[in-house]
């Protein structure tokens, strides 16, 4: 079959044909779809329902829609959104719900959107109870099956806010038979004062508090006073935490009881946990602590940590249909309904078609938190001797690790940018200590939480503030923080000088380590994200002995594919429509520049009949066939207007020919092809931001390339450019000649196989053409090809091992300069040395001896008129 498309694209009918194709692909696509999301009759109803007396206001009516299914009486399914949304954000899932047959109800939280009252923080006096009424209207509706009179068949479901929601509803109205609860909490006080010892009080979680105290407050507008839309003891015990920085007992306590871990030991409801691998706010510990509570009860649990959270993505359609999958198995005890535990592993694996990196999921038989221990556990020695670090007044400048809801983006981000970049902003030089194992001798799934023995001594203060991580560091040294996660550590009742050992428990999180990479343990003085001590602090860290051992949590398991009933129809047409358009656009690319040519493999130029005619008839480059063999430093040698700029300009796809064609490595030339990679140059002159200096201009035009900052071998490109401490210097003061190297440092970044530099030594003085000379031959003695474009013949002699000689658009002479020149140098064999000279001087060439040898009389021929 793949061969009639081939020849049906090769036909002087293709652009029909290929049109007929994607026709077909898109019309099947779009019946496929409506098939797979037509509305069977879904009803909706909206109206307030009676909610709790808020005190002091009076009745609270909560804005509800209700979602009938085409047939009923159905189990009902009860949604609740997250913190400062509202019933409109439930809109498609409630839909797709109904659509599956469930009675939906979903709703806005009291404080939020269009219902009244205040933000209680999921309390159990007031947005529980709440709920607790919405399942007796439920109970009322003849569309609901009952498992008895007053008892709906019914689950709950939602995500942060709504999660938190659902397992408090679980575990207080026993008239609850399914939950789905994702990205939620198990304790609010932990979660926004957390700890590393496990010892409470913690370190407050400031920028993600503040956010969500705005996210409440706006929501009442204008006239809200300092409180918004909350509760007034609510909103009392924030701004004590805010301005101190430290939570008395009332918001403890507070917090503990709008937290799932009050009630967990009720839940007898199944119960699907899913949490976020990207989530600073609620990390994967959170929703272990709830799996264990849950566990003990005998009620079954599955567990699920998926990719994003509250900083790389909310709720996702994988995890909505897995919720509907559970309900399927609970509510209407259709399907089957695993406990396992499943998470999704990234690091590992890399996209053929982009190189990002992506998840997959994995099936683990047994779920590392269940027993209070890791299933598996991996014991990695640490080293590093004693350190001392410290932490400004304030916590000002703070090393940046996350960010609220943008955190994954942040990571991605400083990623683009490069590993220096992001090692920056998370580790401040003076501020921490690192302590590295040996390389891994295989890969390992770390999944959980890794523990580490530490001892810190206090210099100045009698408590300590520390925040702790794990990274992983790439064999080319590029740094990861798995999913911007640190863990803070408070110690209080030290005494200054004397030292206390802990045990740390890490943050919890999914990362695939590959085999020659290491592992730090990072200790740091400040974090953005947190609340800081106002003094200056200093301490001495180090492991509990000259090593120590991290005990990392890991799982194997098996590889999940799940998804719609259609999917592989999807995926077919998707591969159809690829395999069309690969096609499609390979045909066109070999008419225009031809295919991949095996005998040109380890060749890095080959130029092949090149013809360059502009509109007006001017022809730059006129049949030209030349080629450059691996470790050669060619000078492109000819006058201004001899088609030097034209030639490489094509060659590196800025351009296209008339005629004739370039391969490099083999591949043919066209802009934007994937060999132009492997190709550094510069091209009619530098450009560069001058306000900036320049290494931060090399750094911007790396990452313009999107290649990862580890491959780009800046200090080695430095090194060979030889600009020494200039390169930290603005650009707008660098001389001609340093701008001239500067860009020769950008063409080498990467250090790529070819290099090809136009008139690099244009303007330069004769000390830095000796030392521009200096750097092409340090390069490519790295075992690299070197193109340069001159007019100087004396240059090319002194610089290049070949020469291709052009005039006029035309090739004069190709071939080693020993050849050509020949043991005396450059000289020319004529009968009139002072003509010979004027015609040098005419073609811009330049030469302090002019005749002798015989080697270029072909090439005098040609510029004095001659055939060649």
């Amino acid at each position: 079959m793949i061969a009639r498309v081939r020849r049906l694209l090769g036909g002087r009918h293709r652009g029909l044909v290929i049109g007929v194709l994607v026709l077909v692909v898109l019309i099947v696509t779009a019946m496929t779809i409506t098939l797979v999301n037509r509305d069977p009759g879904v009803r909706t109803a909206s109206r307030f329902l009676v909610g709790v007396p808020e005190p002091g206001e009076g009745a609270v009516e909560l804005d509800t829609t209700l979602y009938l299914p085409a047939s009923t009486p159905a189990p009902a399914v009860l949604l609740a959104h997250g913190f400062g949304g509202s019933k409109r954000d439930l809109t498609s899932q409630a839909t797709s719900l109904a659509r599956h047959g469930y009675v939906v109800l979903a709703y806005t939280a009291r404080g939020f959107g269009r219902s009244g009252g205040l933000v209680h923080l999921d309390a159990p006096a007031f947005e529980v109870a709440d709920a607790q009424r919405l399942v007796s209207y439920l109970a009322t509706l003849p569309e609901v099956s009952k498992d008895s009179a007053d008892n709906p068949r019914v689950g709950v479901a939602g995500a942060s806010y709504g999660g938190g929601l659902a397992l408090m509803l679980a575990g207080t109205d026993p008239r609850v038979d399914a939950v789905g609860a994702d990205i939620a909490w198990n304790d609010l006080s932990r979660a926004l004062f957390p700890n590393a010892t496990g010892e409470q009080p913690g370190v407050f979680k400031k920028l993600w508090a503040g956010y969500l105290f705005q996210a409440a407050y706006g929501s009442r507008g204008a006239g809200g006073g300092q409180c918004g839309r909350f509760a007034a003891e609510v909103c009392a015990e924030y701004q004590r935490a805010a301005s101190s920085g430290m939570p008395d007992a009332a918001i403890l306590a507070l917090l503990r009881a709008s937290s799932p871990v009050s009630v967990v030991n009720k839940i007898r409801a199944p119960t699907l946990l899913s949490q976020g691998e990207q989530d600073s706010l609620f990390p994967l510990g959170e929703a272990d602590a709830n799996a264990r509570g849950i566990a003990a009860n005998g009620t079954p649990v599955r567990v699920i940590w998926r990719s994003g959270g509250h900083d790389g993505g909310g709720v996702n359609d994988d995890v909505r249909g897995q919720v509907q999958d559970w309900f399927d198995a609970h509510l209407r005890n259709s399907g089957t309904a695993s406990t396992s535990f499943e998470l999704a592993e990234r690091g590992a694996a890399l996209s053929a078609t982009n190189g990002r990196r992506i998840a997959q999921t994995v099936r683990v038989d047994g779920y590392p938190g269940l027993s209070g221990a890791p299933a598996q556990a991996r014991t990695i020695t640490l080293a590093g001797g004693a350190q001392a670090i410290s932490a400004p007044a304030g916590g000002n400048p703070a090393a940046v690790t996350t960010l609220p809801q943008i955190g994954g983006i942040l990571d991605q981000a400083l990623s683009a940018l490069g590993g220096s970049q992001l090692e920056a902003l998370a580790s401040i030089p003076g501020q921490v200590a690192t302590f590295s194992s040996a390389p891994l001798r295989e890969r390992l799934l770390l999944a959980g939480a890794p523990t580490v023995r530490l001892t810190v001594t206090p210099r100045t203060s009698t408590d300590a503030t520390l925040f702790v991580a794990v990274h992983d560091i790439a064999s080319d040294g590029s740094d990861v923080l798995p999913s911007g996660l640190v863990a803070p550590l408070r110690l209080t009742g030290l005494t200054a000088g004397r030292a206390i050992t802990v045990q740390v428990t890490l943050p919890s999180v999914v990362r695939a380590v590959a085999s020659g990479h290491r592992l730090a343990l990072t200790v740091a003085t400040t974090d953005l994200a947190y609340q800081l001590p106002a003094d200056a602090r200093s301490y001495t860290v180090a492991l509990d002995g000259a090593s120590a051992p991290l005990t990392l949590p890991t799982v194997t398991g098996t590889i999940v594919r799940a998804g719609h009933p259609l999917d592989w129809l999807i995926t077919g047409l998707a591969v159809i429509a690829a395999v069309v358009a690969v096609l499609a656009l390979g045909a066109l690319r070999r008419r225009r520049a031809g295919g991949f040519d095996p005998a040109l493999r380890d060749v890095p130029i080959a130029v092949t009949d090149l013809v360059k005619e502009y509109s007006d008839g001017y022809r730059a480059v006129d049949g030209v066939t030349f080629r450059v063999e691996q470790g050669q430093v060619v000078g492109l040698l000819g006058p201004n207007g001899a088609g030097k700029t034209t030639t490489l300009r094509v060659l590196v796809g800025l351009i296209r020919p008339t005629s004739g064609q370039i391969h490099v490595f083999g591949r043919p030339i066209s802009p934007g092809v994937a060999v132009l990679s492997r190709i550094g140059a510069f091209i009619e002159g530098p450009g560069f931001l001058p306000h900036l200096s320049g290494r931060e201009n090399l750094r911007l035009f790396w990452a313009a390339s999107g290649r990862p900052a580890a491959v780009a071998d800046m200090d080695t490109a430095l090194e060979i450019a030889g600009l020494g401490a200039s390169i930290e210097r603005r650009v707008k003061t660098y001389s001609h000649g340093m701008r001239q190297r500067l860009a020769i440092a950008q063409a080498m970044l990467g250090l790529p196989e070819l290099l090809v530099l136009d008139e690099p030594t244009n303007g330069l003085d004769p000390p830095q053409i000796a030392e521009m000379r200096e750097v092409l031959q340090r390069y490519a003695e790295t075992g690299r090809t070197v193109v340069v474009s001159s007019h100087l013949l004396a240059e090319v002699e002194q610089t290049c091992t070949h020469v291709v000689v052009m005039h006029k658009g035309r090739l004069i002479t190709a071939g080693s300069v020993s050849e050509i020149a020949g043991p005396g140098g450059m000289q020319l064999a004529v009968d009139d040395p002072a003509k010979a000279a004027a015609v040098l001087a005419d073609a811009g060439i330049t030469t302090k001896t002019v005749p002798a040898r015989r080697a270029l009389e072909d090439v005098f021929l040609d510029l004095v008129g001659g055939d060649p």
